[in-house]
């Protein structure tokens, strides 16, 4: 027995050596989520060439040491690749690095957008020094362990999502150099260490926060001159704030205090007695002399201060992390400090809440100005006139309930689309919120929202000017013979609902409050010449508010796309955005209108006539429009189906939000995606190839 047992444990220990090389070569492979992440962004950087190890499918990052690339077992921890010439945009699949901490591509040649996707758990994330442009996606704020973010040095417009608030953990960032617009309100509650915001467009208050963060740029932008006033004295805290628990609780800029100036602990709140009368007025006396006598010492310290010197925080042209002389540095703490100082004397008076405009019957009257500034630009009737040859038929592009659209030229060869509202659309009550709506519609930034680029109070005239989009509507690409030559594919289809949900999903739930489109349809997605969509009359329902049901027989031309709450009783919510959004889905699927009264009577209603079909392959695959000649993915053709049937449900409690319809159509993508790179017989298409066309270059879902 004895030498059984010896024999056994030799053979046992030539098994694990042998094996042993086998185990280590198992944990080193990547993990399949990462590579496939791996992949999809090195074929959206256009497979650049100095990457090496790098491939668009396959491969090990970790095991073959992918150059920029580090990993933590099997797990892609880090992608560093600053400076390499890199160009072409990020993909769509960075959420999938699930183990990714740093993410370093600063100073390349990457263009379009940040995804909305991105890799949730990053602690440090570096853009600048490229050519990134449209808004900063609300999803940035997911990434909840961030401490250092920099976006520096690019092309991005639009207002700070207020979803940057959340941003917890942010210790460094940096922004500046872009062309970012609004107010940085949202900033004001992060525990920054460092923040450049220099070179933007940003407006309003510097908010008091600021103050206390060490390494702050903020030149070249639009602030007012001072920073916010302070609240009023012993405002207490509000509901939502918790003191903090811990016994070296810091005290709170709104914590009441008594004469020693201790802040309230919570361990001693329900002892202390309150405060009389009498020792209450002596402290609020007390306070407002103090507060008159730094006052007079400040209007005395600025009176000694020469005129002339710019007192600015200076705006650096690295990316915020350069070192400043200690002359320099000095310098710029005093002004900051004279800068606080000041305006907590000083209360600045605030600009009329009126502004003079005629009214359409030519009388003029004050209107109530806008709660926030109009950012779009203020136009004069004649220069319109002129840019549309008197708004003449030839300019006409388009027409709606509430006017006709013009294609305006500009003596500086820019092109825009000109709406001139019909005096008889809008109601005397409704004219004074016209500046209101202008004003909201102005600050919506999203790269699949037509933006507002003017507008005109004069004359009598009310007219919104736009960006123009003229490649034609989704309307007409699907419907109308003219645009044959410019047929969807499945591919093109599917990056239209995702725009447009995309659209939908930012008006809904990133816009405080949240936007009602109330006319979605085909007609008001505009296709650029990349085929990418565009969402229009986006905020115009402000200027109808009490004519729902007129907006539905005339704006949106026929029935088929109205939700059927609103059908029968005028109620209008975001789940009636998501039903039209649904009917445009299944525009896209079947090639068919909404009403069509040329058919049969059981399939003139597409929502009637598709819906009980949607989850049976057999009649899912005769409803797909014929112009597709069979060219598309039969998973993909189901998933999308899926999110139709969801979409259309009767019930408004039933239909998802637009960021969970968003989720899916990515998720769709994805998925068509990884199939597709896979090879064999394993690709899972069901495709009728058309024997001209074999090649199906344009299919890629």
């Amino acid at each position: 027995m004895g030498r059984t047992a010896v024999a056994l444990t030799a053979l046992f220990d030539l098994v694990v050596l042998l094996l042993l090389p086998a185990a280590v070569v198992v944990e080193s492979a990547t993990d399949s989520l990462d590579v496939q992440a791996l992949g999809v962004l090195y074929a959206s950087l256009n497979s650049p060439s100095q990457l090496s190890g790098w491939t668009p499918s396959g491969g090990d990052p970790c095991g073959d040491s992918w150059k920029g690339v580090s990993c933590s077992g099997s797990s892609v921890t880090a992608v560093q690749l600053s400076g390499l010439g890199l160009n072409g945009s990020l993909g769509y699949l960075l959420s999938d690095l699930l183990s990714l901490k740093t993410l370093d591509l600063s100073n390349n040649d990457i263009r379009e957008t940040i995804p909305y996707q991105l890799p949730p758990n990053l602690t440090y994330l570096n853009l600048a020094g490229n050519n990134l442009s449209g808004n900063l996606p609300y999803s940035i704020s997911a990434m909840a362990s961030l401490n250092y973010l920099d976006l520096s040095f690019n092309n991005f417009t639009g207002d700070l999502p207020n979803s940057f608030g959340s941003l917890s953990n942010l210790l460094s960032l940096y922004l500046q150099n872009n062309q970012l617009t609004g107010p940085v309100n949202v900033l004001s509650n992060l525990s920054l260490s460092n923040l450049n915001i220099a070179n933007n467009q940003f407006n309003g208050w510097i908010p008091q926060e600021f103050s206390s963060i060490s390494d702050l740029e903020i030149g070249g932008n639009f602030f007012s001159n001072s920073l916010a006033p302070h609240p009023p004295p012993y405002m207490p805290p509000p509901p939502s704030r918790q003191h903090s628990t811990h016994n070296n609780t810091q005290e709170s800029p709104n914590t009441p205090q008594g004469s020693e100036g201790k802040s309230i602990s919570p361990d001693n709140a329900s002892n202390k007695k309150k405060l009389t009368t009498g020792p209450l007025i002596g402290i609020v006396l007390g306070s407002t002399l103090g507060a008159l006598c730094i006052t007079l010492a400040v209007i005395l310290l600025l009176r000694n201060v020469p005129k002339g010197k710019d007192h600015s925080i200076n705006s650096r042209n690295d990316t915020g992390r350069s070192a400043v002389g200690g002359a320099d540095k000095a310098n710029e703490k005093e002004m900051q400090e004279l800068r606080v100082k000041s305006s907590s004397a000083t209360t600045p008076v605030p600009p009329s809440d009126t502004v003079i405009v005629e009214k359409l019957h030519g009388k003029n009257v004050p209107v109530k100005r806008p709660k926030i500034p109009i950012t779009a630009t203020s136009y004069t009737v004649a220069s319109l006139q002129v840019a549309t040859n008197s708004f003449s038929q030839d300019c006409l592009v388009g027409e709606g309930s509430l006017g006709r659209v013009y294609r305006a030229e500009f003596p500086n060869g820019k092109v825009l689309a000109v709406k001139k509202i019909d005096s008889a659309a809008i109601s005397l009550q409704e004219e004074d919120n016209f500046l209101e709506a202008v004003s909201n519609m102005s600050r919506l930034r999203h790269p699949n929202i037509v933006p507002l680029s003017g507008y005109c109070v004069e004359h009598g005239q009310r007219i919104l000017v736009h960006e123009y989009i003229g490649n034609g509507t989704l309307h007409d690409m699907l419907h109308f013979a003219d645009y044959s030559s410019k047929r969807l594919s499945w591919n093109a289809r599917v990056r239209v609902a995702l725009g447009t949900a995309r659209a939908l999903e930012y008006l809904h739930e990133v816009c405080l409050p949240s936007v009602v489109h109330k006319n979605f349809k085909s007609t008001n997605i505009l296709l650029d010449e990349e085929l990418n969509p565009h969402l229009s009359d986006c905020g115009l329902a402000a200027l109808t508010p009490n004519t729902e049901r007129q907006v539905s027989t005339e704006v949106v031309g026929s029935f088929g796309y109205s939700a059927p709450e609103f059908a029968m009783s005028g109620v209008y919510t975001i789940k009636s955005d998501v039903y039209s959004f649904g009917v445009v889905m299944l525009e896209l699927l079947t090639g068919r209108k909404p009403l069509d009264s040329s058919r049969v009577r059981s399939e003139q209603s597409l929502v009637r006539w598709a819906t009980p079909q949607l989850h049976d392959i057999d009649a899912l695959s005769k409803m797909v429009d014929t112009s597709l000649n069979g060219m598309y993915p039969a998973k993909s053709l189901s998933r999308f189906a899926d999110i139709i049937a969801l979409c259309v449900q009767p019930e408004p409690e039933f239909r998802p939000p637009m960021s969970e319809v968003v989720q899916q159509l990515v998720r769709l993508v994805q998925r068509a995606s990884a199939v597709k790179r896979r090879s064999g017989d394993e690709l899972g298409f069901s495709y009728r190839v058309p024997e001209q066309d074999s090649s199906m270059t344009d299919i890629s879902f």
